[in-house]
């Protein structure tokens, strides 16, 4: 997720707590919203699939 769309997640963030979102900004928030998450758990699930377990008698368990 490229740091202008994280930009435009914030401000549309900053504007609903100040004076609420029209419908359609509803719907991008929605959706970067969405991306964000999608990215975040991606990057988990790539770091968690490189965890190696090494057991008592140090053989390599994945």
């Amino acid at each position: 997720m490229t740091k202008e769309k994280i930009d435009r997640i914030n401000e549309l963030a900053r504007k609903s707590r100040e004076q609420g979102l029209t419908e359609e900004e509803k719907r991008e928030q929605t959706e970067l919203r969405f991306e964000y998450r999608r990215g975040v758990m991606a990057n988990l699930k790539s770091q968690l699939d490189n965890i190696e377990f090494v057991d008592d008698k140090d053989k390599d368990e994945k």
